[in-house]
This record gives C-alpha cells, structure tokens and sequence, in this order.
C-alpha cells in the first residue's frame, strides 16, 4: 500500500485475519500505519525509482491516497506490476477537471462548472448562470462540460483540480469583487469553478467492485460537515426515501463499472431540496463516510478493499444494525487522551474507539468512534459525547 495515514492502518488491520503480508510506503516513521506494519519502506511515492524498487515482490499496488503521479502508476503497469485502481481509473479522482468532464459525458448529474483561467473568469462564469444560458449540459466556451445543477451566479465555489481535501484548496467566491477570487491562481494551477449548490444534505454512497466485475454497495449515508470537515455519519441516511437511495448506490456502481475502478468507491452527493442526487467527489479508496462499518457492517470498507484488489470474493456490506453513528475525533488543546477512556469506555461499554496513532494538533483527524443501535437519537448523543470527550471539549 502506498501511503501511510491511518486508511492504510485500518486496512493492514482488516488483512490480518486473512493472513495478508503488508508491505507499506510511508512518508516517515511517525506515520500512522508505518506504526504498525512491520514491513515499511520510508521513501517519496512522486520518485518513480522509489516506486519500483517498493513494488518488486508485491501482489498487488493499492493506496491510501490519490497522489501518486499518473505517469508513475503507468511505469509500474508497464513493469507487470497490478495497480488497483489503475492509472486510468484513478486520475478521475485525482483530477477533478478530468472527474466533472468523464461524468458529463456520461450523462451523470453534477454542480454546474468549468475550468477558469483568472477571477474575472470566475465572474464569467458567474453571470453565465444568473442569465441561465448553459441549458445543454456544456460549458459556455466549449471548456469543461458543465453538470446538471440549478445554481445560479454567486457564490462560485472555486477548487484546485489537483489535491486539497477537508476542505484545503477549496474557496468560496462570494461577489465579482471579492478578493478571494484571486488566491487559487496564485499557485499556477488550474482551477474548477462550481456553482454552490444550495443542497439539503450531505450523501455518500460507497461501493466495491473487483477485477472481474463482482460489486456490493453500502446503504447509503449521511455526511455531516463542519468546517469543510467531516464530523459525523450516519448510517443509513435518515429518512431518504427508499427508491433514492437504491437510485444512489446505482449511480455508485455504474461510475464504478464506466471507470474501471478496482477497489472501494466513495461517491459524495448532494442531496437538494428538491430530491434530486449530484455528484459531488470521488475518492477510490477507504473514505471517511465508510468508516462506520468496522463495527456497524456484516464486511468492512477496509476488508472488502483487500478483497477487491486481490480479486477474492466480496463480502456482505450489509448494516449488522438498524443505525450506526461515526464521530470523528478531532485534535484540540488536550493532548493526553489515553486518560479519557476510562470515562468513555466506563460510560459507554458498548461504545468502539478508533485512534490513528497521530500527534494531537487542533482540527487534526486523530481517530473515530463507532456506536451501533436501533435508537437514533440516543446514538448520535452517545457519539458526540465520545468524540467531545476524547478531543477535551466536553469535560464531564
């Protein structure tokens, strides 16, 4: 596996029972996963030699992350080493111009957007949608195909096209002459403006589809952002209705199949008032909306990951209860949190803590808790506890 964050972490865990021989390439030492693995090579995954003389013996390449350079994946294809997902599949999660432009041609529903070269782009871009001119599915200029939402002229959301997450290198455009519009071109990089969809819910649909085109699909969750940050999920979605939630595990599975993805799948959506799913992110990998279930799942996100990219049958995603509820645990200003178990765990026994072996820093993901039920309400009250306790701001 190429990266070493706690992704990697939990699923060398998932591969133990299986008997799986890990092999990790980290960043340092200190890294999540490189923690626990016993066979760790320290080295840059952007070095090609470094890849190469990582990937010698190994099965199979899989990852934790989406920055391993396209060409780089390709040298390793051309060395007869299995890269799952492939280069092909995987730079639709990597690239976000080439993400939204594969989707329009599929037909798949997405906010309005395009690529823009400067801010008075952006304000272009803008005042295309507030006079509702783009009504074919394409971008004005012939640029970027542009997706099917209903926003209209500001605020502009404006993204990097190449990394950020959590919310980093993201930016919200709120007039023609806010200043904000300026800062993602400072860098030199190409830049996605997306109408702001005024949506009523967060949505993720994970999937997991194997070499030879076996897939499952997990019930289909509710992400709930702080921040630009996850903070909980809840599985499944409340309340969404049953025939949108078997139309967002199918819409899930057929950007799998029409990508050739090989691995797990996280589609984030946006639900919108009036009902209707678009396609917001991909990921192909182990994702935050799926870490619900390790506890809450007949199969994990992280064993059926493994499962896929090693082309062994898949497991059985479905919910072992009516509703589970995960809680990030972010950093704050109380880094001892080892003595905090003794009240969650005395608290709660049913109650599962997942911490990344990180150094606590505010903001920073240090770990989840998973609690499972059939009293919703009750559960999401015994997770944020858990999760406030564990960081410091909940004291008693």
């Amino acid at each position: 596996m190429v990266g070493g964050g706690q992704l990697a972490r939990m699923t060398h865990e998932a591969g133990i029972p299986l008997g799986i021989r890990f092999k990790l390439l980290a960043d340092t030492p200190q890294d999540s996963a490189a923690q626990v693995v016993s066979d760790v090579v320290i080295g840059d995954h952007r070095d090609l030699d470094t890849l190469r003389a990582f990937a010698q013996g190994c099965d199979v390449i899989t990852f934790d992350h989406e920055h391993v350079p396209t060409a780089h994946l390709r040298a390793l294809e051309a060395d007869g080493i299995p890269v799952r997902p492939g280069p092909d599949a995987l730079v639709h999660a990597q690239d976000k111009g080439r993400m939204r432009a594969r989707l329009a041609e599929l037909g798949i529903p997405a906010p309005r957007n395009r690529i823009v070269r400067d801010p008075a782009d952006v304000a272009a871009f803008a005042a295309e949608g507030a006079a509702g001119e783009e009504t074919d599915g394409t971008a004005a200029d012939g640029n970027t195909p542009a997706g099917s939402g209903s926003g209209a002229g500001f605020p502009v959301v404006l993204k990097t096209v190449r990394g950020g997450y959590d919310g980093k290198g993201v930016w919200i455009v709120r007039s023609a002459d806010d200043p904000t519009a300026a800062e993602p071109f400072k860098a030199g990089v190409d830049v996605l403006a997306e109408e702001k969809v005024d949506f009523a819910r967060e949505l993720a649909a994970n999937v997991v589809r194997s070499p030879h085109g076996q897939a499952v699909a997990y019930p289909v969750v509710e992400s709930i952002q702080v921040d630009g940050v996850c903070d909980t999920v809840i599985a499944p979605a409340p309340g969404l209705d049953p025939d949108a939630a078997v139309h967002a595990q199918e819409l899930a599975l057929r950007i799998a199949h029409e990508l050739g993805v090989v691995g797990h799948l996280a589609v984030e959506l946006f639900e919108t008032r009036d009902g209707r799913v678009l396609v917001n992110e991909l990921a192909m990998r182990p994702h935050n909306s799926g870490h619900w279930t390790q506890d809450g799942a007949v199969t994990s996100q992280f064993a059926n990951h493994l499962r896929a990219v090693l082309d062994l049958p898949l497991g059985d995603p479905r919910s072992r209860a009516p509703w589970t509820v995960m809680a990030n645990v972010l950093g704050g200003d109380y880094p001892d949190m080892y003595s905090a178990y003794l009240h969650c765990m005395a608290r709660d026994p049913q109650l599962k803590i997942h911490m990344y072996g990180k150094t606590v820093k505010p903001g920073r993901k240090v770990g989840h808790v998973n609690i499972a039920g059939d009293d919703l309400p009750d559960l999401r009250e015994r997770a944020a506890h858990a999760a406030g306790y564990l960081r410091g701001t909940i004291t008693e």
